[in-house]
């Protein structure tokens, strides 16, 4: 989207018109009318009360999940989660049990335990007790089973938190993400997050659900009350991508499935020690190297290696996946690879040739 003539050309004007920064936070005097605007659109696409900015992606389930689970609180959270939904649940002082992907069985085992816990304690249940998730796990690539997680999230009385960060604009007949692809109401899911920073080419992230939902976090969401707001020109590149994205839906769609496609079929078999992972309806995957002895450290410095000759030798740059040392439940080492509407099939097809290449020079047979 950054590369659209619109969407430069709207955030030219906000430049023009407002200067770069907000000078602080929403709640002061950051409040810009295209941060209302943004917001507003926002809601109004994804078919929610209202939604709400934060000026980092990162930063928006971190500060969201705060904002509503505090010490005697409960959450059971994906493993595969990115960084930030899991600094959230641990800011958040909640109890926190993390259940495997897509296993349906080891996620009820999870709620089972926490609804067990609280009738052997004796008190009524006052506390609350969320189920969070991504639409699109960025550590793998995979869809997560939204539909059978509501179906566990409303026998056990859950609430539910889905982060569509990389499934927002990619998944539904209109692209609002898992939700719409499950067919899911959105009034049946209490929190939804996602980044600006990936369908929309912008920076930051949003939160949309109830007027309640909202409200709270303009008081309570530490990432909104304490941070600058996001500057003017990137809120009105959002409401152009988003813009973008309602007019001319089913061609950037089409494009994308036909590109993750080629994607799938040229990477599938690139190497015989780098496995593919990810759903094939996601733009995002990984190439996980089965390399038998090696430490992870080892195996980081070989796919480092290849990154590193891609980029010298074939101008193309890939990346190694990274995780926090912080993060205890992290993935394997991996390539990852994300493409969009706007790539070609030539380049495609070029980044997985000179991927093998590189790739059999790098990897031992």
């Amino acid at each position: 989207m950054q590369d659209r003539e619109e969407v430069r050309i709207a955030a030219k004007k906000a430049i023009e018109k407002y200067g770069c920064g907000s000078c602080g936070p929403r709640g002061f005097y950051g409040t810009i009318d295209v941060h209302l605007e943004l917001e507003e659109k926002i809601a109004a696409f994804m078919k929610t009360d209202e939604s709400i900015l934060y000026s980092y992606d990162l930063a928006t389930a971190a500060s969201t999940i705060p904002a509503f689970c505090k010490r005697g609180d409960a959450i059971v959270c994906d493993q595969t989660c990115n960084w930030g939904i899991k600094n959230g649940c641990t800011l958040s002082r909640s109890a926190v049990k993390y259940f495997r992907h897509n296993d349906m069985e080891d996620l009820e085992t999870k709620l089972k335990e926490i609804v067990e816990e609280g009738k052997k304690s004796g008190r009524k249940r006052l506390n609350k007790r969320f189920i969070v998730v991504e639409g699109i796990c960025s550590q793998n690539g995979d869809l997560t089973c939204l539909d059978k997680i509501m179906e566990l999230k409303e026998k056990y009385k859950f609430r539910i938190l889905v982060d569509e960060s990389v499934s927002f604009g990619v998944l539904g007949k209109t692209g609002r993400g898992a939700a719409e692809h499950f067919g899911i109401d959105p009034s049946r899911i209490e929190i939804i997050t996602a980044s600006l920073g990936n369908t929309l080419g912008s920076v930051g992230g949003f939160c949309c659900g109830t007027n309640e939902v909202v409200d709270h976090q303009r008081l309570s969401g530490v990432g909104y009350c304490f941070s600058a707001s996001l500057p003017p020109y990137l809120a009105a590149a959002g409401v152009a991508a988003l813009q973008v994205l309602q007019h001319s839906r089913e061609n950037l769609m089409k494009d994308l499935k036909e590109n993750i496609a080629a994607m799938r079929m040229h990477f599938l078999n690139v190497h015989p020690k780098l496995r593919l992972s990810g759903d094939p309806l996601s733009p995002l995957a990984f190439l996980h190297l089965d390399e038998q002895g090696a430490t992870e450290e080892e195996k980081q410095q070989m796919l480092q290696q290849i990154c590193d000759d891609l980029l010298s030798k074939h101008d193309i740059l890939l990346v190694v996946n990274k995780f926090s040392h912080l993060d205890r439940k992290h993935g394997v080492p991996s390539l990852k690879i994300v493409v969009t509407s706007s790539h070609t099939l030539q380049d495609i097809a070029y980044t997985a040739t000179s991927l093998r290449r590189v790739a059999r020079e790098v990897l031992p047979m």
